[in-house]
């Protein structure tokens, strides 16, 4: 039984998402052919299955949903970026089950792992708006820290044979010129990514001092459909379809390495079958884009220009992050000796991305608050 966990972000509660698939021990085993046969038709079928849960999250759950023979349950707290529309395509398979509830609940949370029996656990859950981390930053601790740390605890305590918790590549803090890897030192620069090096802390000293069997991931920026329109590449693209112009905080010289959802997929999986317990791994990419260069290459996509001028109406200059990191390059050698290197070009992902954002931007009841500029706040203000 696998266990992915998933929070989708907040305005006044805690929510979590849980996803529960019952998957047999076997599959974990190296030497098991049922192992090497599911994982080699996961392999062969995996843009087959995008589109189909909550951004990459989502996708990573319909995948393993669809070939697992086990049944599955997925756990939510549904807020404000989260629509049950993404659930629609595994909502009625028998190996499927929806459950609300609360990852900080300490109770409910061992009870589910005494009860459900479960074998591995990925850990998405957090909050990730680093403009909201600047006006929430405690509630960010809490959820992010403290609900990791009881994760971790009744995971720990459950004997569970794998944990893979999902962190950022933020935690590195920014950088002009040097490449991050995994033994880079954390320095982080917001809310967000604080409590992410933070609950890293936690999940790194149940394997120094139990051995507990953890792999921590740092991946780049994530882009495809069903992403809330409140990141920068859906925003941007919903913006210009609603004849808007892009928010650009400060310059929009920071540029940012964007990776395709299932590109993300695929290294997820990786380190399940392959990542060993107590290694970090930078799931990364070389294509790395400035904000405003992002902007403007939408614009022409968009709005059919390629004028300089004319993109220039289509962008507005608001005020920056409290901070701001300039860029977050980093190394990924260690992932692709095990196997894997993103394969989705980024004109096919881009296009792809915005002719769903065409379709189904109102696949969320409140998406367009998500288009307006976000308040700007001295940092750690709460």
């Amino acid at each position: 039984k696998v266990v992915f966990l998933y929070f989708e972000k907040i305005t006044k509660l805690h929510g979590f998402v849980f996803y529960f698939l019952r998957y047999q021990r076997l599959l974990l085993k190296a030497k098991s052919k049922h192992f090497k046969k599911t994982f080699s038709y996961y392999d062969q079928n995996i843009y087959s299955l995008y589109n189909k849960l909550i951004f990459y999250r989502r996708n990573y759950y319909h995948f393993l949903c669809c070939f697992s023979p086990s049944p599955s349950l997925t756990y939510f707290k549904l807020d404000y970026c989260a629509s049950l529309k993404n659930l629609e395509t595994i909502s009625n398979k028998q190996n499927y089950k929806f459950i609300q509830g609360d990852i900080c609940n300490s109770h409910f949370v061992k009870l589910l792992f005494e009860t459900e029996k479960i074998d591995i656990v990925l850990h998405f859950a957090a909050q990730t708006h680093v403009d909201l981390s600047f006006v929430r930053a405690f509630e960010f601790t809490y959820v992010n820290v403290y609900g990791t740390h009881v994760l971790v605890s009744a995971a720990h305590e459950a004997g569970v044979e794998k944990f893979i918790y999902v962190s950022t590549d933020e935690v590195y803090g920014g950088s002009l010129d040097k490449e991050f890897d995994e033994s880079s030192p954390k320095q982080p620069t917001n809310p967000y990514a604080s409590s992410k090096a933070a609950a890293e802390c936690f999940v790194q000293s149940y394997w120094e001092r139990y051995k507990f069997p953890a792999v921590i991931t740092r991946s780049s920026n994530v882009y495809g459909p069903h992403q809330y329109p409140e990141k920068v590449i859906p925003k941007f693209i919903s913006l210009l379809q609603h004849n808007r112009k892009c928010c650009i905080h400060g310059s929009g010289l920071q540029t940012r390495n964007f990776l395709y959802a299932t590109d993300v997929v695929e290294a997820f999986l990786t380190v399940l079958k392959k990542g060993k317990p107590g290694e970090i791994y930078n799931i990364g990419t070389n294509f790395e884009m400035s904000v405003l260069q992002l902007a403007k290459e939408l614009i022409q996509l968009i709005k059919e220009t390629s004028s300089e001028s004319e993109m220039e109406n289509w962008v507005d200059y608001v005020n920056d992050r409290p901070t701001n990191d300039m860029r977050y390059p980093m190394k990924s050698e260690k992932i692709h000796g095990l196997g894997w290197r993103p394969k989705v070009p980024w004109k096919e992902g881009i296009k792809k991305t915005i002719d769903w954002y065409r379709e189904n931007f109102h696949n969320w009841k409140n998406a367009e608050k998500a288009l307006e500029p976000f308040p700007i706040q001295p940092p750690f203000v709460q």
